[in-house]
């Protein structure tokens, strides 16, 4: 099926489009009314990820409501280490909690590395079906969470502020943890191939947590494990290319290790300014980002003003993904992403060529 709008996948690939593309990380998701009696419905978090109906539900719930470039796959980045079966349970408050954590090389080895039409047939049923409902309107992203970030959870039971276990098993035990880190890396691989087969025209990786990483440990414990990821993707499928894309939050000092990857696109935060970004690598790759989400705490003449900055600091040309440096806060009303998706439309015309 012929995709009504491919701005998204062409913006990615740098290819020329009319107007910047424009997506919201977490744009499903509880700032949403109707994402709440849809979770309610559900029952808890999980049980709305594993009915592939609802999981379809509130993918399209923000599409109904914005102009959006494209819908991303419903489910969470934690899916990995639950199917390893590590008991993954959310504390109401807390997030996310493991009833068993990683601590040992023999822990390591039994982990399985899960089979996606088995463990995972839940993430791809809702593929299947989201790309169905969705009728070529937009594409659709699929995702994982990077090995480092995932581990990080594994081994420290949760989330974290301090990191300590983690970093204990990083320094004390690098075997270990390498060890970890490559069975995940295989997963992510068998994981996000399956996302593709299954209809994801996209997919990302969320390294949420690299940004806690001095340089050299980011290098040797997050971004070669992408890079083996990036090297191991489905880059084209039912003769269309399908790009990929890194996120680490708080990476701006390395992207150019990043660029190197040979990803399509790289995801900023808002910790650096995109011309920066793009003057270091926007000739290889396209860029994602970066507005800070609690930009859409102000005013509607602020978020617009906020949005023309950043598309005149991108400036001419295709290669750009308007996006938010990390997710939607809960309590932003809807009329203000309202106004920023729109806005984006709305003022990027002028620099791209007609």
């Amino acid at each position: 099926m012929q995709l009504k709008n491919d701005r998204y996948l062409r913006a990615l690939l740098k290819q020329p489009v009319d107007v910047t593309p424009v997506w919201m990380m977490r744009q499903a998701g509880r700032y949403l009314p109707e994402y709440k009696a849809t979770r309610a419905e559900a029952g808890d978090f999980m049980a709305l990820c594993k009915n592939a109906e609802l999981a379809c539900e509130v993918t399209l719930q923000p599409l109904r409501r914005f102009d959006l470039d494209a819908a991303i796959l419903f489910s969470d980045i934690l899916t990995i280490p639950d199917a390893m079966g590590l008991g993954l349970y959310f504390e109401t408050g807390e997030g996310p909690r493991f009833k068993r954590t990683v601590d040992s090389a023999a822990m390591v080895k039994q982990l399985p590395i899960p089979d996606p039409e088995q463990e995972l047939q839940y993430v791809m049923n809702a593929v299947r079906t989201i790309r169905r409902e969705l009728k070529g309107e937009v594409p659709l992203i699929g995702f994982s969470g990077s090995p480092w970030t995932l581990a990080t959870y594994m081994v420290e039971g949760g989330g974290s502020k301090a990191f300590t276990k983690i970093k204990k098993m990083l320094f004390a035990e690098p075997t270990v943890l390498h060890a970890l880190l490559d069975k995940l890396a295989d997963s992510v691989i068998v994981y996000l191939n399956a996302q593709i087969k299954a209809g994801a025209q996209s997919v990302m990786v969320f390294d949420t947590w690299g940004g806690v990483l001095s340089p050299r440990d980011y290098r040797d414990f997050s971004l070669q494990y992408m890079h083996k990821i990036v090297d191991g993707l489905i880059r084209e499928h039912d003769g269309h290319k399908v790009p990929v894309t890194l996120f680490t939050k708080n990476g701006g000092m390395w992207l150019e290790a990043i660029a190197a990857t040979g990803c399509d696109g790289v995801g900023l935060d808002w910790t650096i300014d995109i011309d920066v970004a793009r003057a270091r690598i926007g000739d290889k790759v396209a860029l994602q980002g970066n507005m800070d989400p609690s930009m859409l705490y102000a005013q509607p003449q602020r978020i617009e003003s906020e949005v023309a900055t950043i598309l005149a600091k991108y400036g001419h040309g295709s290669g750009h993904v308007f996006n938010l440096g990390h997710g939607i806060h809960l309590d932003v009303p809807p009329k203000n992403a309202k106004v920023f998706v729109d806005a984006v439309h709305r003022l990027s015309g002028q620099y791209h060529t007609k």
